[in-house]
């Protein structure tokens, strides 16, 4: 006899005089419906109640929360990833849902998904399962399958049951990229059978059962066809998988392998009858599950960022606070960009600068943005004239008065700083707190131009400010826990997501950062072809090459760090090893950038930009050039070891941060889950020895650290077979 749910149970049944079986998702202790194993084993119990008690003619599946089910609890997914099972273990302990789907669409009765807000991953998996589904309006629901986006494909039927409801390329264009639909989107493709107002919801699941339905889905009818045609012999279809695999091996490379997994799944699993199909997609998934790309993925930009996002780092015993009012000083692109993102959060924002034009010129950078969201129906024009009506352009320091905190955002001159610095502190409150975005000026130096070093601290932002969604927080040596309290505060009020790290020159994502650009140009020096250099730093996973972005950021402003270092450190300065071609290109060939129009790339006018054809007079060719595989270890592993070492001096002191902060602040290639995840997926051991092989063949900047030597010899890794960060 099957158990009667409990209270704490995930799914309740209740079944009504009718014979209508309600089964109502809502799982204790989460704001959202997720997928866990005790989830699967109450769907099991309850899908063989609903199988084999006669008293139920009919099945409704709702939730007892705002949304049906958001996917799978990717702690519970991250810990059987990160256990390393046998391939053969791995696969059976992740079929159930799937044979629990499979027996639930099969048992001979009708079943409606009633599906209230968000239904996504296993959530819609679910829901495809059901003979119909009802979704209520809802213009913030979303409907799909993301799970490419964790390196992983929908494990549950999603690559079988979508493509036969809705035909190959529509279903392949929504698994591949993990789109997410809204409820009449996701109608009119076909995935939604019917949409009603969410007062209607339940009575519109009973109305359909009562009417008698037919419990059969489509592929389960005899001479059943995928809408559009599948299989080989289909000229549609292999012309379609042709273009989907030249497409997908081009945007995802070797680096990521979910989108050709998910091609390989539905291209496979169509030719044959569904359960054959859904054993194919199991297959596929579970090689995913076994590889290092899912885990990695779902631990730094999923689990990890989750909790950064939550503010994980923020000190206990401090009460929560908001900033109602926030001066900018500078209204430059970065000060601009701030101001941006906090008006948007709804913060009266005071944007200052020397003169009425500059600060204007800083607003009208929102005035663009928000003019260009209305026209894209992003935005309304009222949510957009309120967003502009909170920043207030201004030439005068009183306006500041009353501000909770102030950030500077001008020149990386200290000069500079201090002047604006000093005539912000005469007007702001003694509680506000100061922050600086600088990005290689030490935070404990600066505090001292202010009259509450305690309360200094670093926000440093990454340009484009209201794309980019890392907010690297620097402590100096006076700053106190309340500062960086209400420093994490203000990131996840203007919804940016914080790491904290200790201060020293550069920090950092710019310190590390800067090993990838000399990185590139030490291998221009070694002769190495700069297209093989650009190109290989791409097929690695890095966004842009070093040579193009060392453009884009501007090789003069490498130029004026340099010579800044040299003069505060004298002679403790390490100049990088490349540092003579910054040199050169600025003081010799007078190519200091993108800017200027000419640096390693030339960039004529009305045409795509292209390597500079002086530079092989500059730098010779080898004559034997080195293993594109090779130059993508160089680039990969000086960031690793470059963050090893902010690792080990105490800059940063979790390795989740080091991994967000290197994807999220300047690319670093997400497949590897961050610079220190690169290192376990290596393993310490391989990666101190290719080092110390790099080391001997291009100079000590490779020598490993102490401690990645110590963690080599003790098998150690950074991140536990846990889902720790």
């Amino acid at each position: 006899m099957n158990k009667p749910t409990a209270k704490t149970d995930p799914i309740r049944l209740e079944i009504d005089t009718a014979g209508i079986a309600t089964l109502t998702i809502d799982v204790a202790g989460k704001s959202m419906n997720v997928i866990d194993q005790t989830f699967i084993s109450c769907l099991q119990q309850l899908v063989g109640t609903v199988a084999t008690d006669e008293r139920i003619k009919g099945v409704i599946i709702a939730s007892g929360k705002p949304d049906f089910v958001a996917g799978a609890d990717l702690k519970w997914l991250l810990r059987d990833m990160s256990r390393k099972l046998p391939v053969a273990d791995l696969y059976a302990s992740n079929t159930t849902l799937t044979s629990v789907l499979r027996r639930l669409e099969s048992c001979g009765k009708p079943v409606v998904a009633a599906i209230r807000g968000t239904a996504l991953g296993g959530g819609l998996e679910i829901a495809l399962a059901c003979h119909r589904r009802i979704a209520a309006r809802s213009p913030k629901a979303r409907i799909g399958l993301p799970e490419v986006t964790v390196g992983l494909l929908p494990g549950a039927g999603g690559t079988q049951r979508l493509p036969r409801m809705i035909g190959l390329q529509r279903a392949l264009e929504l698994l591949t990229r993990g789109t997410h639909l809204s409820v009449d989107e996701a109608h009119a493709l076909g995935i939604i059978d019917e949409v009603v107002d969410e007062a209607e919801l339940a009575a519109a699941a009973s109305r359909w059962l009562k009417s008698s339905p037919e419990p059969v889905q489509p592929w389960d009818k005899r001479g059943f066809k995928v809408p559009g045609g599948a299989g080989f012999d289909n000229a549609g279809t292999m012309q379609l998988f042709t273009a989907a695999i030249a497409l997908t091996g081009k945007a995802a490379g070797d680096n990521y392998p979910a989108p050709m997994a998910i091609l390989s799944a539905v291209y496979e699993g169509t030719t044959v009858p569904i359960d054959a199909g859904l054993r194919i997609e199991s297959r596929y998934f579970t090689t995913l599950l076994a590889g290092p790309v899912a885990r990695n993925m779902t631990r730094t930009l999923f689990v990890n960022k989750q909790a950064a996002d939550k503010l994980a780092r923020r000190p206990q015993g401090i009460a929560e606070s908001k900033v109602s009012r926030l001066g900018i000083l500078g209204a430059g692109m970065m000060g601009a960009g701030i101001a941006y993102c906090s008006a948007a959060a709804g913060i009266h924002t005071v944007l200052l600068d020397r003169t009425r034009e500059e600060a204007e010129r800083g607003k009208a950078y929102s005035e663009k943005l928000v003019k260009r969201a209305v026209e894209k129906t992003r935005m309304t024009e009222a949510k957009a004239q309120t967003l502009l009506d909170n920043i207030q352009p201004t030439t005068e320091y009183a306006d500041l008065a009353g501000c909770e905190l102030v950030i500077e955002a001008v020149f990386e001159d200290r000069d500079i700083k201090r002047g604006v610095i000093g005539q912000a502190d005469k007007v702001i409150p003694s509680t506000a707190i100061f922050a600086s975005n600088t990005s290689t000026l030490p935070i404990s130096g600066l505090a001292q131009m202010a009259q509450w070093p305690a309360a200094f601290i670093g926000l440093h932002f990454f340009s484009p400010v209201d794309r980019m969604p890392l907010v690297e927080v620097i402590l100096g040596k006076e700053t106190s826990e309340e500062a960086l309290a209400r420093a994490l505060d203000f990131v996840r009020q203007i919804r940016k997501t914080p790491i904290v790290v200790h201060d020293s020159r550069s920090f950092y994502t710019s310190r590390v950062f800067a090993t990838y650009t000399n990185e590139g140009m030490a291998l221009l020096k070694d002769g190495v072809h700069p297209a093989l250099i650009e190109n290989a730093a791409v097929q690695a996973g890095m966004a842009v090459g070093p040579l193009a972005v060392s453009d884009e950021v501007s090789i003069e402003l490498i130029h004026k760090v340099d010579r800044q270092s040299r003069i505060d450190l004298g002679q403790a300065y390490d100049a990088p090893s490349a540092i003579d071609v910054v040199h050169e290109m600025v003081e010799r060939q007078q190519r200091p950038g993108r800017r200027h129009g000419k640096g390693f790339y030339d960039y004529p006018e009305g045409r795509k930009k292209q390597l500079w054809p002086g530079l092989a007079g500059v730098y010779p060719l080898a004559a034997e050039q080195p293993d594109v595989e090779e130059v993508k270890r160089r680039l990969l592993y000086i960031q690793a070891l470059e963050t090893a070492r902010c690792h080990e001096e105490g800059v940063i002191t979790a390795p989740a941060d080091a991994d967000i902060g290197s994807i999220l602040g300047w690319g670093f290639p997400a497949w590897t889950g961050g610079t220190l995840s690169l290192v376990d997926t290596v393993g310490a051991a391989t990666f101190v020895a290719e080092c110390e092989r790099m080391a001997k063949a291009y100079g000590p900047r490779f020598a490993p650290t102490g401690g990645l030597r110590r963690m080599a010899a003790g098998g150690g890794a950074y991140h536990g077979e846990a889902a720790g960060g």
